[in-house]
């Protein structure tokens, strides 16, 4: 096959996606998952939990769904119907360590798990924090050179 033919195969495999409509459904379903959580802090608060033990109830709640979610293997026709938007907030993390907890359980508990649970959320987590990183120490030189 040469590369003419290559790149008209491509061509018509790759499935055509409208921009703006996955745009639309990524910020729809990420901002109805954010009202869900909205929801659940606000009755966590409702039943007498300080702020911290709100919050920490309500990250726990979204991340047990997602994990569920993952677990009956429902992630997928969720985020072709919806996007990306499912995927963004905190549910999208817990669906990584879920995903490569459940392909790796057939290789034992220490070399399958242990050891690939962090697959696709390390890369995540370490960019995560040298971005914190980044930002504070740009904070810290605009707090102490730029305004002083």
């Amino acid at each position: 096959m040469n590369q003419k033919d290559y790149q008209t195969y491509v061509e018509q495999v790759t499935p055509k996606v409208n921009g703006w409509v996955s745009f639309f459904k990524a910020y729809i379903s990420g901002g109805i998952i954010c009202v869900i959580g909205q929801c659940l802090y606000t009755w966590f608060k409702s039943q007498g939990m300080l702020h911290t033990l709100a919050n920490s109830y309500t990250i726990l709640v979204l991340i047990l769904v997602s994990v569920l979610l993952t677990g009956f293997n429902l992630v997928g026709p969720l985020t072709k119907t919806f996007g990306a938007g499912y995927l963004v907030p905190i549910t999208g993390f817990a669906n990584s360590l879920a995903s490569c907890a459940i392909e790796f359980k057939r290789e034992g508990q220490v070399f399958g798990v242990g050891s690939q649970i962090f697959t696709i959320a390390g890369p995540v987590i370490l960019y995560g924090i040298l971005t914190s990183w980044l930002f504070g120490f740009i904070y810290w030189i605009l707090l102490t050179v730029v305004w002083w």
